[in-house]
């Protein structure tokens, strides 16, 4: 089965048929059908076209109702204060429409492939090779492989890149550096894990950092090294290439701590562009989209213009014939527009580089390689603060080191699932608290609108009480309790009972799954979907608290209600699938 027709989709085909009836010119108008406390859906679209048609349109609401067909889906239909319509949706219309959804074969709840499906390359999860991953790279890599799963789910083709940062001067720095320092290269490979290599990686590179900013001829040197590395130099290469095979078994290590999958392959850094930056650069000048000035290549703007009211270029090339990361970038649009066969090209980058990619994007644009055909976007994300609403950092003003705070999340949530568990092992306490630790981090940032700051606070994250992913965990867990309780019950729908307020609203609200994911995955906005799970959650447990179960008051009861339970637990197992957090059998 493809796909179900919502409630909301068909009471609007039923107004807009009552509409285009009523008056003809509003034919193909828009009902503006929404929920409402005041019924199960509102439409406000008559008072605009009242106006339009110059008609009192509490008067053109009761025609309106006339024309509207009750029965299967519509129970009833009444005008509201100016000209309001409230609807009310039959119980059947509910139960038949859910039935449907959990009839879907291949499990997608009866949520549609997208109808024109593109190309989108996703460009998320940068760290840099030599340095350790901090809390600042991981509203990038959550938010990026949320973005995938939705986007994926609803058809369309996806292509991942992580854009790592594996060329430029810190490498010769660092190459130099170890040149002439090698026993601070203390380990063999075989004796220590990725995360320890790493941490010997990043103490090397602040110390080539330090040598480098305070020592003029160990700068020269260092930058002779880079030139080298640029070059191909069979030695310098060799050892880049070491540097970036040791940080991408720990960047693997770090991204399946997050419980991510990166592929080897769709790691592409910026040396993966070295090739093409020459041709980049001629292109962009012969076009006459850059040029030259005191030497750089530049791109000029006339709406970007320092404090002293000087423009501001997008330097391509330096004046030494070095290139920039915006030779980097453009080439990278270049291969993903020409070679990937791209329709959107999506950054998932800190909004700190947000004029960076003005610039890069427009420039695309002038050179005709970004058109009405190809969309680039950036999905700009705020930063990580903490308890205090200041960036956060350790005691000691350093950055947080990302493993360090995976760790500890996961620390306090095996604390919560060891005070809750009644017949876990403690290899499974493990194994939930890693679920829950990691899934309490994701959900906090991502039930954030991306381009907000947020505050890591993991006291709350790791709650039982109010928004947090251990909130939902739960609730799908006590409804996997409850189907094991049932026994050789089945869940199955009746649509011929009457159902509780509490049954209506917790089944009204799964009916709107599929337009949640569809609306989440067009705008990149996983918080739309956590919202929508948490309302879910919220829902089941008010239905649960009013609505007995497995002591119904008939057998048909007792499996409508498993039916609910059962619906409402696959869509919160999916829906958080989609936000790449798992959902526990047992809590």
């Amino acid at each position: 089965m493809a796909s179900v027709t919502s409630l909301s989709d068909n009471v609007q085909q039923h107004l807009a048929s009552a509409l285009s009836a009523t008056l003809p010119e509003a034919a193909g108008a828009d009902p503006l059908l929404r929920r409402s406390d005041r019924a199960d859906f509102q439409a406000n679209g008559i008072l605009a076209l009242a106006k339009k048609a110059k008609a009192n349109p509490r008067e053109l609401a009761a025609q309106v109702v006339s024309q509207v067909v009750t029965g299967d889906v519509i129970k009833d239909v009444e005008v509201s204060g100016p000209g309001f319509l409230n609807i009310t949706i039959a119980d059947r219309a509910i139960t038949e429409n859910l039935a449907a959804r959990y009839a879907d074969e291949a499990g997608r709840l009866g949520v549609p492939y997208a109808e024109q499906p593109g190309t989108t390359v996703i460009d998320y999860a940068q760290p840099n090779v030599a340095k350790e991953m901090h809390v600042g790279h991981l509203r990038s890599a959550v938010i990026g492989d949320s973005v995938v799963q939705l986007l994926e789910f609803t058809g369309e083709n996806v292509v991942r890149r992580h854009h790592i940062g594996d060329w430029g001067t810190q490498f010769g720095m660092l190459i130099q550096y170890l040149d002439e320092h090698p026993h601070e290269l203390d380990h063999k490979e075989s004796d220590v894990s990725g995360e320890e290599a790493m941490s010997n990686l990043d103490r090397l590179y602040k110390a080539a950092r330090k040598l480098f900013d305070s020592d003029e001829e160990f700068k020269t040197r260092a930058r002779r090294r880079v030139v080298d590395l640029q070059a191909g130099d069979p030695a310098t290469l060799a050892m880049w290439q070491k540097f970036v095979d040791e940080s991408k078994i720990y960047f693997f290590s770090v991204f399946e701590k997050l419980d991510m999958e990166i592929r080897d392959a769709d790691i592409v850094g910026e040396s993966g562009y070295n090739d093409m930056l020459a041709e980049t650069c001629r292109l962009l000048e012969e076009s006459g989209v850059a040029v030259r000035s005191e030497g750089a290549l530049c791109v000029f703007f006339e709406d970007i213009k320092g404090p002293d009211g000087n423009p501001v270029p997008l330097i391509v090339q330096k004046s030494d014939g070095g290139y920039g990361y915006a030779a980097t970038d453009l080439s990278a649009i270049r291969d993903r527009v020409f070679n990937l066969k791209a329709n959107t090209l999506l950054y998932v980058v800190d909004a700190r580089q947000a004029l960076h990619f003005r610039m890069v994007f427009e420039t695309a644009r002038r050179a005709g390689w970004l058109n009405e055909d190809v969309t680039a976007v950036q999905l700009a994300f705020g930063t990580v603060l903490g308890k205090d609403g200041k960036p956060f950092k350790t005691r000691e003003g350093e950055t947080v080191r990302l493993v360090d705070l995976l760790d500890e999340a996961i620390d306090r949530a095996s604390a919560v699932v060891r005070e809750k568990a009644q017949d876990l092992s403690e290899e499974e306490i493990a194994e939930r608290g890693a679920q829950v630790g990691i899934g309490a981090v994701k959900y906090a940032d991502l039930s954030t609108s991306a381009n907000r700051d947020y505050k890591f606070d993991l006291d709350q994250m790791v709650s039982l009480n109010g928004d947090t992913s251990v909130y939902l965990q739960y609730a799908y867990a006590r409804i996997q309790s409850i189907l094991r309780k049932a026994g050789e019950v089945r869940p199955a729908a009746h649509p011929e009972l009457d159902l509780a307020d509490a049954e209506r609203a917790l089944g009204l609200h799964l009916d709107s799954f599929a337009e949640t994911v569809r609306e989440a995955a067009a705008e990149y906005a996983p918080h739309k979907l956590a919202a929508y799970l948490y309302q879910l959650a919220s829902l089941y447990t008010s239905f649960y608290d009013k609505c007995p179960v497995l002591k119904a008051e008939t057998p048909a009861q007792v499996e409508n209600r498993l039916f609910l339970c059962d619906v409402t637990a696959r869509t919160l197992h999916q829906g958080m699938a989609l936000l790449g957090i798992r959902t526990p059998e047992k809590l």
